[in-house]
């Protein structure tokens, strides 16, 4: 198990684009077990390798209901329906809001081995599959809140003791441990 420090709001490669994969070798591999050892240690539903410090498109999931990974992924919404109920981030602790996503998606990318992959995906896997996407192209779920949220959201980082510490990386907690922050996703 390899657990890796998580890159807090404020650490400038959440708001970066990453970079596409290329190369399908033992160190993506080695990413995709990391991400998920961190996203579980952590109690979330999903990460993002820039939430780890890495610039690439990749991201893991594990809703209870599934579990995987994408590389390179893209998505296309089905239907308009949306849905909208709390959302928080690995990297922002302790913060919680209501967040509008589609309700379906499409997934596709490939796998670790560069295997294609396609899944239809609704509900939590669904807002999963959108706010990882996100933190690839460098966007925060508070940037979907409407305006007073995300004023309100941004008050509550700007009063947080780990940002007011100037800390944009926490390191892990130990398999199991609640942790200061409480349990991101």
């Amino acid at each position: 198990m390899t657990i890796q420090p998580v890159r807090l709001f404020g650490d400038p490669i959440l708001r970066a684009r990453a970079a596409e994969v290329t190369e399908f070798d033992r160190e993506l591999r080695q990413l995709v077990a990391d991400l998920t050892d961190t996203m579980h240690d952590d109690g979330g539903v999903g990460m993002a390798a820039p939430q780890i410090g890495v610039g690439l498109r990749v991201f893991v999931y594990d809703t209870g209901d599934a579990a995987g990974h994408l590389v390179n992924p893209t998505y296309t919404v089905v239907g308009d329906e949306e849905q909208v109920g709390p959302e928080g981030c690995l990297s922002i602790p302790g913060l919680r809001y209501d967040t509008r996503r589609a309700l379906r998606v499409r997934a596709s990318g490939v796998d670790m081995h560069g295997n294609p992959v396609e899944f239809d995906a609704e509900k939590l896997l669904a807002r999963c599959v959108q706010h990882e996407t996100d933190h690839l192209d460098g966007v925060l779920f508070i940037d979907r809140l409407d305006p007073a949220s995300r004023k309100e959201a941004m008050r509550t980082i700007r009063e947080s003791d780990w940002f007011n510490a100037g800390v944009t990386v926490r390191e892990s907690r130990g398999a199991g441990q609640a942790g200061p922050f409480g349990r991101g996703r």
